[in-house]
């Protein structure tokens, strides 16, 4: 059975008789006969409570099934093959179509040994079903085809997690992964299962096996909101598929009139050879791609004849004429396609480098479902741009028409589902509802949030018509039974049927309809012109959601602890999100925001164990990993007496504080106040080479916008003091003659820190007196004595010098006496050492002195001469003269 087990799993074609042909049949997606056939009825009769809530009048014996001490291996397969045909025709109904010829009631019917009315007991099933498939608070789309189907699937699987069959833990994580497409906020895959799948990596048959396991979990982390552990999942999958592929740069025209050719993106990809396979094979049908018809941008890019292009292994490909890609291989360039909020790289791809591998997907259609994928994200992609928007919006529409059509074999369609982002044909629809509302076209998508019975969305598009009223009166009337669901009406043809629907609605769903009133009541007209009126009855229908769901709403409990944050009633909102996070602790939002509750009540230990599950689940928030570090560096402080000192912050703790720093810098490369936070602590680690790392990042950013903020002058004179400790061997190099042990101080640290003056600081900060002092420090530590003093000259004029306040400002006049003496002294010691120059008497630095103090002298004279400081300066202006 494990070569069976492995065929229903994978690519590779069974071959037999007996359970190789239910596999086969399952395979070409012929559902209807694997589960009501006679092995098929009896092999799902024998689960336990199977049919629990599924029938009308049932009691729980009619549940009860008569089971052996236990399954054989056989039974234990044959029960995996009907769940995956359960599973895999609630996919046809809601994915990818075409509609079924079955539904739940032949399936229960069937087990029960009875016939009856099939449309009342599809009714009946499917409402039963919804409550079931509420998973940790978030309740399952109500409006889903066949959702018995699944959720009948899903007892099976359970069932068998006491079985032996040892792929099993990959149809758990894709049974997760339909059901996480049901729901509104994503749910964890058991920690148990996770490892189990990633264990199977190692025990895959083939190399396209493997490759498929670990698309799988890269979906499932980007699903979570893991981008970079997606990311990680897709490449691991490419290495293991044998996929080559390059981003690279080739010559070519984008645009109708362009006359000379321009460096354009162009993704290299290449397919490892597999035995048996015909490489140009195409589907007989795929979704029309509708053309761009501009008039400036072309079609696609058209590359220049070339004889080389990438490098290495792919350098052989011509850009414009590149070989088609395997399937899987389609489906793994998608996949790297997913992060489409990206800004940058460090993050997944950006949308400017996502287009090249649509292109290469789309270039050769392979697959039917790969191929709508690829539309799918070309459409999000184009949606942004005024060029494009038409054809996005468009092709959009088209790919929804085109689901319920027979143009291609269910079969194809399923072959490739659980290795793409397909969404699921409501989201679809959904989707474009929000791109008609982004773009004006209000009434239209209201119509479709209406029909997909999305009323949080409808709600949205009533308030921007500005229908207060009608978007609570229609929340209203769904809770309290005054509205029929009217297009479920026509489509089962029976008005009475919607009252049973409505009857059977979970407490989860009805939680949500509140969740949406307090929604309204914050953001209506009422709402926004008495804020406070607005925020009382917006708490009030979260408390009823919360309590109508029977304390398992997630949503109001986040909602309502936004709001008492926002109003600084913390203990309450920290109450709020406990309650939140104990049924989903998913949602890196509230354990931000909770932690940032704690941080107000002064909690720091509390705070950090809040911002360590923030960044656990989405560890590419910079302001997470920035706050964990801000509380690091306050848990001194919990428990002090007020007035008393806290002890000193322990380097331990401020070792965690840097580490935090420099994971949130990974995603915040722009953030100077980040980096200016990181320097500092760096300082107090010892990291010398990183802090000045970070000063350089943050003179990048600031030095021409606020040249003050950009230097900080007790870490710029540190770097220089980690430097002057080692000793100078006449400018050759350490005293011992070893090389540096370290770039965090003395001679492995300099080159570091005079890249910082020289590259960074001064081409955009030249009037800094701190800055030049610092720098002639570093160059007395070289024995440059002639370039000290011309630092420090340079310090004094851009601090005395250009300061006009010496001339009337007797105090500021009296801080610039003293300035003059410590240059004048400062040449005196280091004068001596400077060469002279030929042809000068009696020494520069002499004459340069003298000149600074009769030139001060003469700016001040009108306002002070006379004045005790002034007549200092006179007498040192003589000491000079006789000095010569």
């Amino acid at each position: 059975m494990s070569d069976l087990e492995w065929a229903l799993a994978s690519f590779s074609a069974p071959s037999g008789s007996g359970p190789a042909e239910l596999v086969k049949a399952v395979k070409d997606a012929d559902f209807r006969a694997v589960i009501l056939s006679p092995e098929g009825t009896a092999t799902l009769a024998r689960v336990p409570n199977l049919l629990d809530g599924l029938q009308e009048g049932a009691t729980d014996s009619d549940s009860d099934a008569t089971l052996p001490p236990s399954l054989s291996d056989d039974e234990s397969f044959l029960l995996l093959v009907v769940a995956v045909a359960l599973q895999h025709a609630f996919v046809q109904a809601n994915w990818t179509g075409p509609n079924l010829d079955f539904g739940p009631a032949d399936v229960i019917q069937a087990v029960r040994g009875q016939a009856g009315d099939a449309e009342a007991a599809n009714t009946a099933a499917n409402a039963g079903a919804l409550p079931a498939l509420t998973l940790l608070g978030e309740p399952a789309y109500h409006l889903a085809a066949h959702p018995a189907l699944f959720l009948l699937s899903v007892r099976v699987l359970a069932f068998l997690q006491k079985s032996s069959l040892q792929t099993l833990p990959w149809w758990l994580l894709r049974s997760h992964l339909v059901h996480l497409a049901l729901l509104d906020e994503p749910v964890a895959l058991p920690d148990e299962t996770l490892q189990a799948v990633i264990a199977l990596v190692d025990s895959a048959p083939d190399a396209d096996t493997a490759a498929a396991i670990q698309l799988e979990l890269g979906l499932l982390q980007s699903r979570l909101g893991q981008d970079r552990a997606a990311n990680q999942a897709f490449l691991a999958a490419a290495r293991a598929s044998g996929l080559e592929f390059e981003l690279t740069g080739a010559m070519g025209r984008r645009t109708k009139f362009q006359t000379t050719d321009h460096s354009q993106l162009v993704l290299l990809a290449e397919s490892r050879a597999r035995e048996g396979e015909e490489a140009s094979a195409a589907p007989k049908q795929v979704p029309e791609t509708l053309a761009l018809n501009d008039d400036t941008l072309l079609e696609e890019t058209e590359f220049t004849k070339v004889t080389q292009t990438g490098s290495g292994a792919l350098s052989h490909l011509d850009p414009s004429n590149q070989p088609p890609l395997h399937p899987l291989d389609q489906a793994l360039l998608l996949s790297l396609c997913l992060s489409q909020r990206n800004d940058s790289p460090t993050h997944g791809l950006t949308n400017q480098q996502m287009m090249p591998f649509l292109a290469r997907v789309l270039s050769h259609p392979r697959n039917w479902s790969v191929h709508t994928t690829a539309l799918l994200l070309r459409s999000r992609l184009e949606a942004n741009r005024s060029r494009t928007v038409e054809r996005s919006t468009l092709q959009l529409a088209a790919l929804i028409d085109q689901m319920p059509t027979a143009d291609s074999a269910a079969s194809e369609r399923l072959q490739y589902f659980h290795q793409l982002p397909l969404p699921s044909k409501w989201e679809m629809e959904r989707e474009l509802a929000k791109r008609y509302l982004s773009l004006g076209v209000v009434r239209s998508a209201l119509e479709i949030f209406t029909r997909l019975e999305m009323w949080e969305d409808a709600a949205t598009a009533m308030m921007r018509m500005d229908m207060d009223d009608e978007a609570e009166r229609l929340v209203h009337d769904l809770l309290e039974g005054r509205k029929i669901e009217s297009d479920v009406v026509v489509q089962l043809g029976k008005s009475s049927l919607s009252d049973a629907r409505r009857a059977k609605l979970s407490s989860a769903r009805a939680g949500k309809l509140w969740c949406v009133l307090g929604d309204l009541a914050l953001n209506n007209e009422a709402g926004i012109r008495d804020p406070e009126a607005g925020r009382a009855a917006a708490i009030e229908k979260y408390n009823k959601a919360w309590e109508i769901s029977g304390e398992s709403n997630s949503r109001s409990q986040r909602s309502l602890g936004a709001l008492y944050t926002s109003s600084r009633q913390y203990e309450a909102a920290i109450t709020a999100f406990q309650k939140a996070l104990a049924i989903n602790p998913l949602y890196a939002q509230a354990w931000f925001t909770l932690g940032v509750c704690y941080m107000r009540l002064e909690q720091w230990r509390n705070a950090r164990d809040a911002f360590r599950r923030q960044v656990g689940v989405n560890p590419d928030d910079s302001e997470g990993w920035n706050n964990l570090a801000a509380v690091y560096l306050r848990m001194n402080e919990e428990g002090v007496p007020e007035g008393e000192a806290p002890p000193p912050v322990t380097f331990e703790t401020k070792q965690l504080a840097w580490n935090a720093l420099k994971s949130g810098l990974r995603t915040s490369y722009d953030n100077w106040r980040m980096w200016q936070n990181y320097m500092v602590v760096s300082i107090d680690v010892g990291e010398l080479a990183e802090a000045v790392r970070a000063m350089t990042r943050v003179v990048e950013v600031m030095g021409t916008k606020d040249p003050l903020l950009a230097i900080n002058p007790e870490v710029l004179d540190k770097l220089v003091d980690a430097i002057s400790r080692d000793a100078w061997n006449d400018g050759n190099g350490p005293a011992d003659g070893k090389p540096p042990p370290t770039s965090n101080e003395g001679w492995g640290l300099l080159p570091l820190v005079e890249r910082l003056f020289d590259q960074t600081i001064f081409p955009r900060i030249s009037d800094d007196p701190r800055v030049w002092r610092a720098h002639a420090r570093l160059l007395r530590w070289k024995e440059d004595w002639a370039g000290a003093l011309e630092d420090y000259v340079r310090a004094y004029r851009a601090e005395v010098v250009s300061d006009e306040r010496v001339e009337r400002d007797r105090a500021r006049f009296v801080e610039a006496v003293r300035e003059v003496e410590d240059l004048v002294a400062t040449f005196q010691l280091l004068g001596p050492k400077v060469p002279k120059v030929e042809g000068k008497k009696g020494g520069d630095w002499r004459f340069q002195a003298r000149g600074l103090v009769r030139t001060f002298m003469g700016r001040t004279k009108d306002a002070f001469e006379g004045e005790p400081e002034w007549d200092s300066l006179k007498d040192l202006l003589d000491e000079l003269k006789r000095s010569d």
